[in-house]
């Protein structure tokens, strides 16, 4: 098989290494692709929102199947265009993709369909929205950008007074540009967050092993949200117990809210639940693989990944046994210094080549080549990560990795996985 992976990030690369492990698979591009990348795959300079130029390089190459894995493009519709041209695809068509499209149609999906969620409101007037959160006033509290936002649509303000700033920063300044027209302000949920990715065709749902993100940009879950600066896998919160509740309360009427709304959903559909002391509630939802998730939850895979692919394309997901490797995962976002704010680009990545990260992967995020040089491009950089017996020894190899790897005032944090590990220890 020619397959062609649009997008390119680290999820994109981890996807890239997994269906080149796949037999069936001979030849893999990739669009726009990454320095790294190009190592796995042949790059295209296609932007992976150029939805002609996306399709005529299926064409091209000659593709029998495209994983479109970036939600801007499945929220423009680029399934759509390629099933027209009678391309094989991975992903959901637009009308499904809306489910992270936006916040208001996922949220209001949920209320209809009562799906366990938090308390909210839409907003499309400032003073509106402010008007609400002072009569509220209930902190820290949770306000939303309606559409996509590069992972970074959402601020939790601790006070009156940082909520008006950001709710003028989103809907004034347009700090997200049109997704802030209309926000969405949430009561703020406790307990532990899970990270659930599922496969799905429209008619089951198998989901993937967990994960446990860490977004804030420093330490202690410090500083600044990003799009992820680590991930580790399983998550020990999510007890069996609690993924059948999920599958009975969230997963499956998700689907079958979808269904009901002519709205089929095929592909990957990310649950970001929260475990509050009144049961699993839905965060958010994604319409792709979540990043930096996916470093964790694919080196698990052990089905081939072009036959999950394949099946979920072909509505035959129910017959197919996905199998998964037992041992833990964990991985460690190395940055640019100054992500998520401004950042260089350019910086000279060395160590990669040097034969001594046995036991490591590392998938490329923002990297370039420049020349024979591998150099920075992006914030978030690398994905360093390590399987291993138990959670702990997937951390210490991952964390081996990075100190062998260089670029100039490398940021990345140095807890990644303590929340999971202190709570392994107390179950």
């Amino acid at each position: 098989m020619r397959v062609l992976v649009v997008g390119g990030g680290g999820r994109e690369h981890a996807l890239i290494k997994k269906i080149k492990e796949s037999p069936k698979v001979d030849y893999i591009a990739c669009c726009p692709g990454n320095g790294g990348i190009s190592y796995d795959a042949e790059c295209f300079d296609v932007a992976a929102t150029d939805i002609d130029g996306v399709v005529n390089l299926a064409k091209e190459i000659k593709a029998d199947f495209v994983v479109v894995a970036p939600d801007d493009p499945l929220v423009l519709g680029m399934v759509d265009a390629l099933n027209e041209e009678g391309f094989a695809t991975f992903g959901p068509r637009a009308n499904a993709a809306v489910i992270e499209g936006s916040k208001v149609f996922s949220k209001d999906l949920m209320q209809k369909y009562n799906i366990p969620t938090a308390k909210y409101r839409v907003f499309d007037n400032v003073n509106n929205v402010i008007d609400y959160i002072k009569a509220e006033n209930e902190f820290p509290t949770v306000i939303k950008a309606d559409g996509l936002a590069l992972g970074k649509g959402v601020i939790i303000p601790e006070t009156l007074e940082d909520a008006i700033a950001g709710v003028k920063e989103i809907m004034e300044d347009k700090i997200f540009g049109d997704s802030g027209n209309n926000v969405v302000v949430e009561e703020f949920l406790t307990g532990p967050e899970v990270s659930v990715l599922a496969f799905t065709d429209g008619k089951c749902v198998k989901p993937m092993v967990t994960s446990m993100d860490h977004k804030r940009a420093l330490d202690g879950n410090k500083g600044l949200n990003t799009g992820g600066m680590g991930t580790v896998s399983p998550n020990p919160y999510y007890t069996q117990e609690i993924a059948q509740e999920c599958m009975d309360t969230i997963f499956m009427p998700t689907i079958n809210a979808m269904n009901a709304e002519g709205r089929t959903f095929k592909g990957c559909l990310y649950f970001g639940l929260m475990i509050t002391p009144k049961g699993p509630k839905v965060i958010e939802y994604n319409c792709r693989f979540g990043d930096p998730e996916t470093q964790v939850v694919l080196p698990r895979l052990k089905t081939d990944i072009m036959d999950i692919f394949e099946a979920i394309n072909d509505g035959t997901l129910a017959d197919l046994d996905i199998q998964w490797d037992d041992r833990a995962c964990a991985c460690v976002i190395m940055a640019s210094p100054g992500y998520p704010k401004s950042y260089p680009k350019g910086l000279e990545i060395t160590g990669l080549t040097d034969g001594n990260l046995d036991g490591v992967t590392v998938y490329h995020a923002g990297t370039k080549l420049d020349g024979e040089k591998l150099v920075t491009s992006g914030g978030r950089v690398l994905g360093v990560t390590a399987l291993g017996d138990d959670l702990q020894q997937a951390l210490d190899k991952a964390y081996a990795g990075v100190e062998k790897i260089h670029f100039d005032n490398a940021h990345y944090r140095r807890d990644i996985g303590k929340l999971a590990l202190d709570a392994g220890k107390n179950c």
